[in-house]
């Protein structure tokens, strides 16, 4: 099962701690980038975060592998009926992995159709969305999700880029924990989220910055408000600096520039119609000067706060265009997909050792999975060749990949061992 490896990666991710730990540390950290100058990225960023999430397909991979290792007939057959044979020896542990995760998360899944029995406390439900949570740590660590650690979730709570519209306000008090796992980091232009942009002109700001920016083709969520309960969502082609957004119980504010450009704005108009007319109005009814400075600090007041609502009208709006559009699934469909992925990256690591191990003249059944020599070799060849196929810079689980390789080989030794003898009975 998957779940041997659970300990150590509790361990390494910092799952393994309490969930409803305060949010002292995390304050602390922001605290921190608010007296940075300009921050472009979280602290050790690069160790921090290391791509292991293979950007092709399987059947991509396969074809590849083909054309450049399994040239002859005889290696192409054998190679296909490899792959065949590992896809059905997946099917029933990810299918049993899948179950058991259904089955503990049923009783907090907030979209479930049937009542409970005894309804939970909310003590009970935090140690039940602790457990899951434990227990689905090493899914997402086969399906190659980086859990973000919380000098990557201060950056995003405190900087905001400028390409970005809309800016959100997060109360840490309102949270039992929060908790972000993110794959396929990427470096390019980000698509706006509302279906219409203004463009560019004369009386438009344009964005200080080029539009290539940090983002993952997949960010996970997993938080939990106070007196609430367990949210778990799946987005895609999210900014680094925009995680902020995806947190339930956030408010749309508006941003220090534009608030500074909207008042000036405002105050400079005024002043020009309160010279040219209000003087005029003040000259001609003889009104009183505190009377109408009384009436034009109202209108100024007013005005004011139409411009702002209409401003977090559009905000807002965006936010929902984003959380609508770029939502994958949630709560328990999500659970079948993060499966899928993790069965699917299993698939593929395991065929590229197997290759590659041929290549090299190594054996095919992952005994070199306990020899740092052969890891590194594995390791290096293959992220070779995941460069030049797709250009970017992957680390890849070589002894994760041998080891499963050596449990698909032993569970194949002992295959016609139980066929003879369910035969004899």
């Amino acid at each position: 099962m998957l779940y041997t490896t659970m300990g150590a990666v509790r361990l390494a991710s910092g799952v393994g701690l309490p969930v409803a730990r305060g949010m002292g540390t995390l304050a602390a950290k922001m605290a921190e980038y608010r007296k940075m100058w300009k921050p472009t990225e979280p602290k050790d960023w690069a160790m921090q975060y290391q791509e292991r999430y293979i950007p092709l397909t399987k059947c991509q991979i396969v074809q590849h592998l083909i054309q450049d290792i399994h040239c002859d007939n005889s290696e192409r057959r054998s190679f296909l009926s490899f792959v065949d044979q590992l896809e059905h020896s997946l099917l029933q542990p990810y299918h049993s992995t899948l179950e058991a995760l259904q089955l503990l998360y049923d009783p907090i899944n907030p979209d479930r159709d049937a009542t409970l029995e005894v309804p939970l406390m909310d003590s009970e439900r935090l140690l039940k969305e602790e457990e899951v949570l434990n227990q689905l740590q090493p899914v997402l660590d086969q399906a190659n999700f980086n859990v973000l650690s919380e000098d990557a979730l201060a950056y995003a709570l405190v900087v905001h880029h400028p390409q970005d519209g809309v800016q959100v306000y997060v109360n840490l008090d309102r949270y039992e924990y929060i908790r972000f796992w993110a794959l396929g980091q990427r470096l390019g232009p980000l698509s706006t989220q509302m279906s219409t942009s203004p463009k560019s002109s004369f009386f438009s700001r344009s964005p200080r910055t080029p539009p290539e920016r940090r983002y993952f083709k997949r960010v996970l969520v997993a938080a939990r408000p106070r007196n609430g309960h367990m949210v778990l969502k799946c987005f895609k082609d999210i900014p680094l600096e925009g995680l902020e957004q995806l947190l339930p119980v956030v408010k749309v504010r508006t941003s220090r520039f534009d608030r500074t450009l909207l008042n000036t704005m405002l105050l400079v108009s005024g002043g020009i119609v309160f010279v040219n007319v209000g003087m005029v109005v003040l000259t001609d009814l003889k009104i009183g000067t505190s009377f109408l400075l009384f009436l034009f600090a109202g209108f100024m007041t007013f005005r004011t706060w139409k411009v702002f609502s209409q401003r977090r009208n559009v905000n807002s709006l965006e936010l929902a265009h984003m959380l609508y559009y770029k939502s994958t699934s949630n709560n328990s469909e999500l659970l079948g997909g993060l499966t899928l992925r993790a069965q699917e990256e299993h698939a593929k690591e395991v065929i590229l050792a197997h290759s590659f191990s041929k290549k090299l003249n190594l054996p095919n059944d992952g005994s070199g999975a306990e020899d740092p020599i052969t890891v590194a070799r594995v390791k290096e060849q293959v992220e070779a060749w995941l460069l030049s196929k797709s250009g970017l810079e992957i680390t890849f689980s070589a002894q994760r990949a041998l080891h499963n390789m050596k449990k698909l080989s032993e569970k194949n030794k002992e295959m016609p061992l139980l066929s003879s003898s369910e035969k004899l009975t």
